[in-house]
């Protein structure tokens, strides 16, 4: 039986931040899940400080940990955010949240994409493979042969003259369209998906894929975020060929 002390350079708190509720759970460096998937809402104003409150709320319910994966809803580079168009946008330009993590929890952060660290855990490494998360916007990640593409904010195509794939098929579709009609507009994005990546597997997630009533074909599967999640602990047995940054404490 490992000691705490082990556990603490081993195991890895992954979070997975949304634009309506932030996951956490332990993982193993293998990706078992160790503790419970949990979540609390995201902060109505989700500037950096209030979004760090959540996740040391998380954090504070699980047990050792040594490292942190960090999956966030924009693009990032080198653990700073560029984007947060789902957040409070205005707040988020070029803040180097992974530092802010790291000094607030005192251990290594990698931050990604949150797409890109749900693919990371879903996909088998065979082929192309293409994973969709459906949630306040559309996230998107790229794999081949299992190892991650440089990432793409594909959500931000316009898939018309007002509209990008985030408001075509987001929270903001549903609330206003309904269900069978966004069930509609994923069907047509699919189709645009397939005929330009020619796809060998495609995979959708994200909150609202639950609400995904449409018949799909073979190579297209229905995943959670709860399985997407375990690509925390892949980010930190891959992250060099990705060039993905490790930010530590700041030392005081």
């Amino acid at each position: 039986m490992p000691n705490n002390e082990d556990k603490e350079t081993k195991d890895i708190l992954s979070v997975d931040i949304g634009g309506s509720n932030i996951k956490a759970c332990l993982l193993s460096p293998q990706g078992d899940m160790l503790s419970e998937y949990t979540k609390l809402p995201t902060p109505a104003k989700a500037s950096p400080e209030a979004v760090l409150v959540v996740i040391k709320q998380l954090a504070a319910t699980m047990g050792p940990f040594g490292k942190i994966s960090v999956g966030f809803p924009g693009y990032t580079r080198s653990g700073v955010v560029y984007t947060a168009p789902n957040l409070a946008k205005d707040k988020w330009d070029k803040i180097d949240f992974a530092q802010q993590i790291s000094n607030a929890l005192n251990k290594p952060v990698r931050l990604i994409n949150d797409a890109d660290q749900q693919g990371l855990g879903l996909v088998a490494g065979k082929g192309f493979e293409i994973v969709l998360t459906f949630g306040t916007g559309l996230g998107t990640a790229l794999l081949f042969d299992g190892e991650l593409l440089p990432h793409l904010e594909l959500s931000h195509l316009p898939v018309s003259k007002t509209k990008d794939y985030d408001d075509y098929v987001g929270d903001r579709a549903i609330k206003k369209h309904g269900v069978k009609e966004w069930n509609e507009r994923v069907l047509r994005v699919i189709d645009i998906y397939k005929t330009v990546f020619n796809y060998d597997t495609l995979y959708l997630g994200g909150g609202n894929a639950k609400e995904l009533d449409i018949e799909l074909e073979q190579n297209i599967k229905i995943v959670s975020n709860k399985e997407g999640i375990k690509g925390g602990a892949k980010l930190w047995k891959a992250a060099e060929k990705y060039h993905i940054k490790t930010l530590y404490p700041a030392k005081k």
